[in-house]
């Protein structure tokens, strides 16, 4: 090996290490905004701000390390630490009524990352589609799994409807925070 090489593995040492804590941040952070919870009567589905956290880390780190922060956060909290909505924890809370909007993130930050993959900058009209993109997908996946919980009639009323308002103010906030939340990611994994 020449020293050239020593370099370059180095370098990628030194870049898998910031990728890495800026996956770890994204998940904590994730994990942070999930505890913000308001639970509704009507529905098993509390409102919440994690997916604040999802849009943010998607639009921070892109599509790949984006999901893997969502998996990040679903590992820890299916091996038990309590950073799913209102502290709840373990693999069954994947299964439940809530579990398909938490899977559903995954495919979510993935495709909202995309439109802010190669370091492309997004204005308020992109960030918001791409933040939309992202709820649809996890809406979708958690209705799905809200159906087997909920009657019929009563899934787009307990899993979507009462949700539409809060997620349009996240994603307007998602929009205006997601400069900020590049930065600080871009200085974390320089």
């Amino acid at each position: 090996m020449n020293a050239s090489t020593n370099v370059l593995h180095a370098t990628d040492v030194n870049s898998a290490l910031r990728e890495t804590a800026a996956v770890g941040a994204a998940s904590l952070f994730i994990a942070l905004l999930a505890q913000v919870t308001v639970p509704l009567p009507f529905t098993p589905v509390p409102f919440t701000l994690q997916t604040l956290g999802i849009y943010l880390a998607a639009a921070a780190l892109g599509p790949r390390l984006g999901a893997l922060s969502v998996i990040a956060y679903l590992a820890e909290g299916a091996a038990g630490l309590p950073v799913f909505s209102a502290g709840a924890a373990g693999f069954f809370a994947l299964l439940g009524p809530t579990g398909g909007y938490l899977l559903g993130f995954v495919p979510a930050a993935f495709v909202t990352g995309l439109f802010f993959s190669g370091g492309r900058t997004a204005g308020v009209v992109r960030s918001c589609a791409a933040f939309a993109a992202g709820a649809a997908v996890f809406y979708c996946a958690g209705l799905l799994q809200l159906s087997h919980f909920v009657p019929q009639s009563s899934v787009l009323k307990c899993g979507l409807i009462p949700f539409l308002p809060g997620e349009a103010v996240k994603i307007a906030l998602a929009a205006g925070a997601a400069p900020l939340a590049r930065k600080f990611i871009t200085k974390l994994t320089r």
